[in-house]
């Protein structure tokens, strides 16, 4: 079946998901307006593409999810959070961290991959999104410095993960134990975390089915968001 090409215009829909290939690929074309982020997010669509290509669209299946409260916290990492001189912010540096997200580099605990897809046309739709109440960062500081941190997009009650990067030991997994903590917190039960990794897998995600992730974004994303600023509690 070949892929579906979309229109650069909001109302040109996605087709249905079962229309992906076995590797996921839905849809190509399109747009990176934040109206038709949002929608893709909705339906467990996203975007994944080099620079030279044309706008590529996901939807993975089985799907990898991190349920807030299954984080695994190894021995080692809790002394680290105990004792580590790293402090953890939300929102004070976005654009930091996701051009962080796109530099290249041999960090075997992240996604060396990265550098192909989080270019400047990724990186402007999501800063957009940001200065719109709807993606998020988390920031790992050491002495003044962006050492790691992460980014997503948040919709009513569920957080749809991007990317993580890290500069210093342990520093990613503290952002991302640190999220999964106040999300949990705040009634967001679900990270996605799109495809398989085993590092992510090391950290407690899990895959599932597509339908079964469809089925439990749905109402999340359709709750009311209770959150009125994000910051650490």
């Amino acid at each position: 079946m070949p892929v579906v090409w979309l229109e650069p215009e909001v109302n040109s829909r996605f087709p249905p998901l079962e229309d992906a290939v076995e590797d996921g690929l839905l849809a190509a074309g399109g747009d990176l307006s934040t109206a038709r982020l949002l929608n893709a997010y909705q339906q467990g669509i996203f975007p994944w593409f080099g620079k030279d290509d044309p706008i590529l669209w996901w939807s993975p299946n089985p799907r990898m999810v991190l349920y807030t409260d299954k984080i695994k916290v190894s021995k080692s990492l809790k002394k680290t959070l105990r004792t580590s001189s790293i402090s953890v912010t939300i929102d004070h540096a976005f654009e930091q961290v996701i051009t962080a997200c796109s530099l290249p580099r041999n960090d075997q605990n992240t996604d060396s991959e990265n550098s192909t897809w989080i270019h400047p046309d990724m990186i402007d739709a999501y800063i957009k999104l940001h200065q719109q109440g709807h993606a998020h960062s988390v920031e790992c500081w050491y002495e003044g410095q962006l050492v790691g941190g992460l980014y997503g997009v948040a919709i009513g009650n569920m957080f749809f993960g991007e990317s993580m990067f890290s500069q210093m030991k342990d520093s990613s997994k503290i952002a991302l134990v640190t999220l999964c903590q106040q999300l949990h917190k705040w009634g967001f039960p679900l990270i996605d975390c799109q495809v398989y990794s085993s590092h992510l897998e090391s950290l407690g995600a899990e895959e599932i089915a597509r339908n079964d992730f469809m089925q439990q974004i749905t109402p999340l994303c359709q709750q009311a968001g209770l959150v009125s600023a994000w910051a650490l509690d």
